[in-house]
């Protein structure tokens, strides 16, 4: 029995060769290298999955274009039009625009970033954002870092060197990426005492391990990311944090995910904020800037001034900081909160805020201009906050659902045109969810629904 052999690509060296002949300027070897290696192995699925093969012409060309288009190094901007608000994969929520403006300003230009106007000397660090905070939670002092893990890590930190952090086990939760809290815990050099069980703990499960002088650090740890029901119990924070001070010891608590408006207001079940952990007790909360905040990653400390005074001072503050262009953007985000504007200028408070009302006369128009009969349709949907924030929680919304072809077809063709769309499956036909679908960008999506079912 006789096999075709399957078509290979040319070599890389042979594809190199074509390349560098077609170079008009001199570029740096490693570099020509990588991306003819990658043009290569591109060929060669491209090869696998069936397709005809490239001349060393084609490809030494593909390689030359890629050389000189640095674009592909960006990833493509998308209509998320999942219905999911904080969309891990699709980079969560957009920066509101004062944030990109102050952001871009930072990057573009030499700033006072650790300069004291007034002598000429070295100064204390950018503290914008860091006073917006003290101002929004009502914090002694406030600390960025470049994440809500970072931020956990250096307040367990204050422990000490083999020294035990209080968690209950209902609160024992994996954070997103397989990070697990007895792991931070673990890494930041702390030792972790389980009191309670997985669905009831009560204050006088902590008692023992204080008074013995076992720990002087209780962490709670806000389920943002998942909801415990039936038969449970968690621990008043006033009254485990007047606990905790009667053992002198101190009561760090992780709100995840953070919220500085009242979620409530807008028909989702309340989110703790950090002012009112702070006021019931906490010493310190964490939290993060691009999530509930709506901003850009980050971590947000804030609580007593001696803490975050001992925090800022741990050499793994340096290495978790974050660089100027998101302190610059964190702060501007946090200055819309202090100004009242968070509703009207944060995309994140701008869908969760959206009516109902408005997204049916959107998925009306997006369904008219987009198809005929029933290929394209408004139909009502339901929303999530998404990114590890509120679950459970769903905001009534609307869309248009595709029909008359494969599903999966229509997904894809969606997801590879320019700009890339990305939707729902449900019940064999794709939804397209408005709540996540800026308006001003309802023109891209009718013309990317015209040539995803054209």
């Amino acid at each position: 029995m006789s096999t075709v052999p399957r078509p290979r690509p040319p070599s890389v060296d042979t594809v190199l060769s074509a390349a560098r002949r077609r170079l008009d300027a001199p570029r740096a070897h490693e570099m020509i290298v990588a991306v003819t290696r990658a043009v290569v192995a591109e060929e060669r699925e491209r090869l696998g999955a069936g397709a005809g093969s490239r001349s060393v012409v084609d490809l030494a060309a593909a390689v030359v274009a890629r050389l000189d288009d640095p674009g592909d190094a960006i990833p493509a901007a998308a209509i998320n039009a999942t219905g999911v608000i904080l969309h891990t994969n699709l980079g969560r929520a957009p920066w509101p625009q004062a944030a990109i403006e102050a952001g871009a300003a930072a990057a573009g230009d030499y700033l006072l970033l650790e300069l004291d106007r007034a002598t000429g000397r070295r100064g204390s660090r950018f503290r914008a954002a860091e006073e917006h905070l003290i101002a929004l939670t009502g914090g002694e002092d406030a600390l960025v870092t470049n994440n809500n893990a970072a931020a956990l890590v250096l307040a367990v930190g204050l422990a000490g060197r083999g020294g035990g952090v209080i968690v209950s086990r209902g609160e024992l939760v994996e954070i997103g990426g397989g990070v697990r809290i007895p792991e931070i815990i673990r890494r930041a050099g702390a030792r972790l005492i389980e009191v309670g069980t997985t669905n009831r703990t009560r204050v006088a499960d902590f008692e023992a391990s204080l008074a013995e002088g076992r720990a002087k650090v209780v962490l709670r740890v806000h389920p943002s990311n998942f909801r415990q029901e039936g038969f449970t119990a968690t621990p008043d924070a006033t009254e485990l944090a007047a606990l905790a001070h009667a053992h002198s010891a101190i009561v760090i608590d992780d709100l995840g995910s953070g919220a500085l408006l009242a979620t409530e207001a807008f028909g989702l079940a309340h989110e703790p904020m950090p002012s009112e952990r702070l006021a019931a007790g906490c010493d310190l909360v964490t939290f993060s800037g691009d999530k509930l905040v709506g901003g850009p990653q980050a971590g947000l400390i804030v609580g007593r001034g001696d803490l975050v005074a001992r925090i800022r001072r741990d050499p793994l503050a340096r290495v978790m900081r974050p660089d100027k262009v998101t302190l610059a953007a964190v702060a501007a985000t946090l200055g819309l909160y202090r100004a009242g504007r968070a509703v009207e200028e944060i995309p994140l408070w701008q869908m969760i805020a959206a009516s109902p009302e408005t997204l049916r006369t959107r998925a009306e128009a997006v369904a008219r201009d987009a198809g005929s009969g029933d290929a394209v349709e408004p139909v009502p949907t339901e929303a999530t906050v998404g990114g590890g924030a509120l679950p459970g929680e769903v905001l009534p919304s609307f869309g248009v659902a595709l029909g008359r072809r494969s599903a999966n077809r229509t997904l894809a063709a969606l997801r590879e045109g320019t700009p890339p769309v990305v939707g729902r499956i449900e019940a064999g036909r794709v939804i397209l969810d408005l709540r996540t679908v800026d308006p001003g960008r309802d023109a891209d999506l009718v013309a990317a629904i015209r040539s995803a079912i054209g």
